[in-house]
């Protein structure tokens, strides 16, 4: 009986997401638990599988290539979709008195310390989060965050902010390509984040919004936000930032605006309110929306 699906080892594919997230294969060991030789073993052979290249073997590292990356979208989308699974399975505490949905990188940049904050003021009620970056499943929680027009959804909503978006890397990465004005960016890596639920503003926007052509350089392209910053931090390239989104990278130094000029986010972030909410959910809603 034929297998109902065409895959490589799981085994090998597990440990070439970890080396293509951490750009690392000493990096994905250490996540695993293994020795990296068993790393190069599992990706040279799923390699010889495909029948390509999917890393580039630098002295600081490894970089995707062109069907690496591919691969690494594939596989990525996968995973979140398992993950969205299992958190549905997964039962909820019945003592969880509000449910709010978001991205990885809202939650763990933005919402996070805002629920911190709200607990000491509220330590009664009880937050949960269903964090995901696939789109839609928002039937179980009663509050949801999104970035986008919040006419398309048709139902009760509040605007939360709306950014500049500003273009960040590291003070290494500056220094290393003489970055000091917008020009200088369009020659270098850059880092390019997708997400199924909105239509995030490219390099390519930012650029022609600024009045300047689209990019030439190397490209690495991600569809998790929270990767991209990481990849950034990790001096793969430069990415876009929502700068109230990644305020506290930016005051803790770990990124840094490359050059003065920014365009004004054409979306702002906004709160929908489900029909499911309580009034416990709607306090929360209406503290978030003045704290934010």
């Amino acid at each position: 009986m034929a297998r109902p699906y065409d895959l490589s080892s799981m085994t090998a594919l597990i440990c070439f997401e970890a080396a293509a997230r951490n750009a690392s294969f000493k990096k994905a060991a250490q996540e695993m638990n293994v020795t990296p030789a068993a790393v190069s073993h599992q990706i040279k052979a799923l390699e010889t599988d495909l029948g390509c290249s999917l890393f580039l073997r630098r002295s600081r590292g490894v970089e995707l290539t062109e069907k690496g990356a591919f691969l690494f979208l594939a596989i990525q989308r996968g995973f979140e979709a398992i993950s969205e699974a299992v958190t549905q399975i997964r039962d909820r505490p019945e003592t969880v008195d509000v449910t709010i949905r978001t991205t990885t990188a809202i939650s763990s940049l933005w919402l996070t310390p805002k629920i911190a904050a709200f607990w000491k003021i509220h330590p009664a009620i009880t937050v949960s989060q269903i964090v995901s970056d696939v789109s839609g499943m928002t039937n179980r929680c009663d509050l949801s965050i999104h970035y986008g027009n919040p006419q398309e959804h048709g139902v009760e909503y509040r605007d939360l902010f709306q950014d500049r978006i500003v273009a960040l890397g590291t003070p290494g990465f500056a220094a290393e390509h003489s970055i000091a004005r917008v020009e200088d960016l369009l020659k270098v890596p850059l880092i390019h984040s997708s997400n199924e639920e909105a239509d995030w503003t490219t390099w390519a926007d930012w650029f022609l919004a600024l009045g300047r052509p689209a990019p030439k350089g190397r490209s690495f392209y991600v569809n998790n936000y929270m990767i991209a910053l990481q990849a950034a931090q990790d001096d793969v390239g430069a990415v876009l930032g929502w700068d109230g989104l990644v305020e506290s990278l930016m005051q803790e130094g770990r990124l840094v605006q490359l050059v003065p000029d920014s365009i004004p986010s054409p979306m702002a972030f906004y709160l929908n309110i489900h029909k499911r909410a309580t009034s416990k959910a709607r306090l929360f809603a209406d503290w978030l929306v003045k704290s934010s």
